[in-house]
């Protein structure tokens, strides 16, 4: 993406002369939005990180949050949409290959990924064929690095059919002496670890940083190609290599240009490389390429001149390629050469903070939420259980390698969240999940983006797990659009207002904007990934019942439908407000659930698709039928299509002998049956609801 004149003019004025082609590539890339954040900083200072578990909140590569005495979780969300509208293989592969890169920098070992994916209708060829492909990239890499997929959700939508939202979380853990311990200081040297530099991905971050339209060359030239087989050799080179090193930076999204940046301006000290002794695979390449390249499967380790040797014999252990292509220096500069030549000297206070932009902001009113008939009931149960956006996403899931490094207590498919076993410590364990709903956040993003929130906060919950930290990503479409960036300052107030009121700091997260195609922004996606602490994984909570089971709802349901998937897949209408939130509800849900779980067979949130949809999954996670007499559940409103598919907040059904909230039911029998009182109003077998409810991929 080009340079506009004013940020030209201030380049200018900070070096005192025009820029050279070599510093021209490092603004470029670094003053990219993809990597500067320069329209949306301002706004995400707001966002609240802080905790007494907050070892590292945002700001470098990863975060830490510790969970036990000494023993530290980190985890980030990344998003890789451009890439994956173009090629979606290798654009899903290199997202989840750069995320456990960040993972690796504080030393951690990468033990768990999660993916949120949105995509066009699969009855739509081109949104098929990104669905497999993506779908086809994040298993093939994830299994051969050794990392378990093990949750995440995936939204179905018109919006995304040429614009996909692909998002990669990772989850490391790592003791508190095995952090790189930082202390950068003049003369330690800079090593650039792994793959030899070439013109894939050249230009990645300047492309994520400007709307799609026909697809080109050019644009499939920015796309990095993975190599999950020199992923596998730094997760395991960087376990061994903390001993040798002081600090670890993933070099992605960039390239070197951001990565010689942003380490000047973290140990406030000036850098100087000389880029010709990077070791390339294409040795055509030009200083401003090698310096923008965005070659994957890169990691640059800073290391004293001391420790050089001890990197270097692990180096050549794992047959990982790697050169010293510079060191830290007094200068404050970030200085640049190429076969003894200066090629670009720029001060490190001018490469580091591109100039913020406010863009003008619009606010919009959505559809209201019409009068509506009440349509037949078994009919729209029908409708809702089969929407791809409530069915059991076997046909993905079961793509991905959850199993393996035998921590993954609870595996997709069998409850709200993913349950990792950390023996580390025992039987302590980690429960983690993430949640986006474009609907709602199109509608109101601000209450969008905080229904995002709880969502993931009360699936966490009801896992068993109590939510300690979070991570978002806000997708949207080009800020320069006034209804896009008031989204956006919207989604990110909401975000603020959830995690002060739910005390849950956000520790990281990701910004991806210019998501439209041609002049289509997509709907605003706000996704949000909350981790949370069990003490026992053994006592987690799965989403099923047994026969025999009470059924048990807690929450309150009110007629609160706009936005929904009935009001979408009954009515065909994207209009209304909504759930609304109560904060302190949810908080009570951790208080419940942590009173219970020791005594229940199992538990669910109701979110989309409303109590009928709880209860289907729960049946056909089960393999065993329910009698439930819906009209039991606490309500103040009076029609039946309100009461099965409101999504309202605050709520979960749970199964046992006994349970919280009001009993509406009993487990049994092969086949669901909803009912008031003694009128039926839906029937299917458990083998018929799962034919209902799969996804063909």
């Amino acid at each position: 993406m080009a340079l506009s004149r004013e940020e030209l003019e201030v380049i200018e004025r900070g070096l005192g002369r025009p820029p050279s082609e070599v510093e021209l590539a490092l603004f470029r890339s670094h003053w990219s939005e993809h990597c500067s954040y320069k329209s949306t900083r301002m706004w995400l200072r707001r966002l609240p990180s802080r905790a007494p578990w907050v070892v590292r909140g945002p700001g470098t590569d990863a975060p830490l949050v510790e969970i036990a005495e000494g023993l530290f979780v980190t985890f980030k969300i990344e998003s890789h949409n451009h890439p994956s509208a173009v090629d979606p293989y290798n654009g899903a592969a290199t997202g989840v290959g750069g995320i456990i890169r960040d993972i690796l920098t504080v030393g951690a070992r990468p033990v768990a990924l999660l993916v949120n994916l949105h995509f066009g209708p699969l009855d739509h060829p081109h949104a098929r064929w990104i669905a497999s492909n993506v779908v086809r990239g994040i298993s093939d890499y994830g299994n051969r690095v050794g990392v378990p997929v093990v949750g995440g959700e995936t939204w179905f939508d018109e919006d995304f059919t040429y614009t996909p939202i692909v998002l990669a979380t990772c989850v490391g853990v790592v003791e508190k002496g095995k952090v790189p311990p930082g202390g950068v200081e003049t003369g330690d040297l800079i090593v650039v670890a792994g793959l030899g530099a070439d013109k894939s991905g050249l230009g990645g971050s300047a492309f994520a940083s400007k709307t799609l339209r026909e697809e080109s060359e050019e644009d499939l030239g920015a796309v990095q190609v993975a190599d999950p087989l020199m992923g596998k050799k730094l997760i395991d080179l960087v376990q061994e290599a903390v001993g040798c090193v002081k600090f670890i930076k993933d070099l992605g999204g960039g390239g070197l240009a951001t990565a010689l940046a942003e380490l000047a301006e973290w140990f406030g000290l000036g850098v100087e490389a000389e880029l010709d002794k990077i070791h390339m695979s294409d040795r055509e390449m030009g200083p401003a390429e090698v310096l923008s390249s965005e070659t994957q499967e890169r990691l640059v380790f800073v290391v004293s001149p001391q420790g050089l040797e001890c990197l270097k014999a692990l180096l050549e252990k794992y047959e990982v390629p790697y050169s010293v292509v510079g060191r830290f220096v007094e200068s404050g500069r970030v200085r640049l050469l190429w076969r003894g030549e200066v090629v670009g000297d720029v001060p490190v206070w001018l490469a580091a903070k591109a100039p913020e932009i406010v863009w003008p902001r619009e606010s919009y009113e959505p559809p209201p939420l019409p009068e509506i008939p009440e349509p037949p009931i078994d009919k729209a149960v029908e409708l809702v259980l089969s929407s791809p956006n409530v069915a059991v996403k076997e046909a993905i899931y079961r793509r991905f390698d959850f199993d393996v490094g035998v921590r993954t207590a609870v595996k997709p498919g069998e409850g709200d969240a993913a349950v990792l076993k950390l023996y580390e410590r025992g039987n302590l364990g980690i429960v983690v999940k993430g949640d986006a709903n474009p609907r709602y956040a199109y509608l109101d993003p601000r209450l969008g983006a905080a229904n995002a929130f709880v969502k993931a906060y009360r699936n966490v919950a009801v896992a068993g797990g109590v939510p300690k930290a979070a991570v978002d990503s806000i997708n949207v479409g080009s800020p320069a659009r006034p209804a896009v960036y008031w989204q956006f300052v919207e989604a990110v107030e909401g975000l603020k207002e959830a995690a002060e009121a739910l005390g849950v700091p956000i520790v990281g997260g990701k910004v991806s904007l210019y998501n439209e195609y041609g002049d289509r922004p997509i709907k605003p996606t706000v996704a949000v990934v909350v981790l949370g602490v069990i003490d026992d994984v053994s006592t987690a909570l799965r989403a099923l019942w047994r026969d025999g089971d009470g059924i048990y709802l807690w929450g309150f349901t009110r007629g609160e439908v706009g936005g929904s998937e009935y009001l979408y897949r009954v009515h065909r209408l994207v209009a209304g407000r909504p759930p609304s939130v109560d904060y302190a509800a949810e908080r009570r849900i951790v208080e419940v659930v942590q009173r219970w779980r020791g005594r229940l067979t199992g538990a669910k949130d109701v979110g989309v698709g409303g109590l009928a949809a709880a209860l289907a999954k729960m049946a056909v996670a089960s393999g065993v039928g329910a009698d439930v007499d819906v009209c039991k559940a606490p309500t103040d409103v009076g029609r039946l299509d309100y009461l099965l598919f409101s999504e309202s907040n605050g709520r979960f059904v749970a199964a046992g002998e006994e349970g919280p909230g009001v009993e509406i039911g009993v487990a049994g029998g092969d086949r669901l049956v909803l009912r008031c009182g003694s009128t039926q109003l839906f029937s299917r077998s458990v083998d018929g609801l799962k034919e209902l409810m799969s996804l063909g991929l």
